[in-house]
């Protein structure tokens, strides 16, 4: 029922074949995408040139040592630029001074291939923008099984639950909702660009419009795909700078077909000595979890997890976060930085892990 719920959203989702647009930004060592209309799959496959070629060390770095470069200032230098657009609601004003900022922060990492994948939802257009990291060939990195790996996150604002709120006049910082998620895989683009010689799969850092919307960006990415659908796996990360009691996350995960992927980020809180405790499985298998990693669980079937911090009860670890969708989720509310700096590493060791090794799960 969840999946039929969630397919009939599609109807509504207002994707416009053939408005893909690539940013005209060519990354030293890669090859965009050949035309404006390529299909959403086609960054997966921007091979490098000769001459941008590095030489690679002779074992990668262990991933604790990947995992220390996540600095935080530049977290919080992210978040702060995100919440000084006022608003990154589609119809107001800063929106599109989030979307130009995570281009010009994405183009400027040799390396990344950058599509902004427009749609629209209600003639409100929505920019999905992917940043992909593609094995370095020739590198050492032989066995490449094709296909990808996905971490998210959206970065649209909503103060829908502040009354009165106009969404194209009135300000949503989103701090927490969601410029914590949005300044982690920025940080992880600056990251994984330096790992290319190490992965057996690309990973693509999709960074979602519209999930305010009921996940719309997702949901018409996700149509977008022509089949095989390209993803082995998809991790979310949706608020989680926000818990002044404990360092607990909440992971999500979408139907039994993605408990291998739910157990391998248990698996990398545990060896990687991340700390976040207590880490409380929920198991969704209905659309009543409005997160972008939604789409591609329970219509998709691709193995896909979130950490979220919001959907935890109310207790002794959580004590519920009132300022998320209101005018009032301003970067002085990220009550645990240290939380945030634990989900940005979990999220990205979970990812080397499947990544370095091609894993198909």
């Amino acid at each position: 029922m969840a999946a039929l719920a969630l397919a009939l959203v599609f109807s509504a989702c207002g994707f416009v074949p053939g408005r893909q647009v690539t940013s005209t930004f060519t990354p030293i060592g890669e090859t965009v995408p050949p035309t404006a209309t390529a299909t959403a799959t086609a960054s997966l496959v921007a091979p490098p040139t000769a001459r941008a070629t590095p030489t690679p060390s002779a074992s990668p770095k262990p991933i604790a040592d990947v995992l220390a470069q996540i600095d935080p200032a530049k977290l919080d230098d992210h978040l702060r630029a995100l919440t000084s657009f006022v608003s990154r609601h589609p119809l107001h004003p800063g929106h599109a001074k989030a979307v130009a900022y995570l281009m010009e922060q994405l183009t400027a990492i040799p390396g990344v291939v950058v599509q902004d994948i427009p749609t629209s939802y209600n003639g409100v257009r929505l920019d999905n923008i992917l940043a992909t990291i593609n094995p370095l060939a020739g590198s050492g990195s032989d066995g490449f099984l094709g296909g990808a790996g996905m971490i998210c996150t959206h970065f649209d604002s909503t103060a829908n639950r502040t009354p009165g709120w106009r969404p194209a006049l009135d300000p949503a910082p989103g701090a927490d909702d969601n410029a914590t998620g949005t300044a982690a895989l920025l940080e992880y683009a600056r990251i994984l660009a330096a790992e290319r010689a190490w992965l057996r799969m690309p990973i693509v850092l999709a960074f979602f419009d519209g999930e305010e919307y009921f996940f719309k960006g997702s949901l018409a990415y996700l149509q977008s795909l022509p089949p095989p659908n390209p993803y082995r796996w998809v991790i979310n990360l949706d608020m989680v700078g926000f818990n002044p009691l404990a360092d607990r996350l909440d992971l999500v995960y979408y139907t039994p077909n993605s408990a291998s992927l739910r157990d391998r980020v248990r698996e990398a809180n545990q060896r990687y000595a991340i700390g976040i405790a207590p880490l409380v499985e929920q198991l969704a298998t209905s659309d009543a979890f409005i997160l972008d990693a939604a789409p591609f669980g329970l219509v998709g079937g691709i193995p896909s997890i979130a950490l979220v911090q919001r959907y935890g009860e109310i207790d002794s670890t959580f004590p519920g976060n009132f300022t998320f969708h209101t005018v009032n989720d301003t970067p002085d509310k990220i009550t645990n930085k240290r939380l945030w700096l634990k989900a940005a590493k979990l999220t990205l060791a979970t990812a080397l892990d499947l990544a370095r090794g091609g894993v198909q799960l």
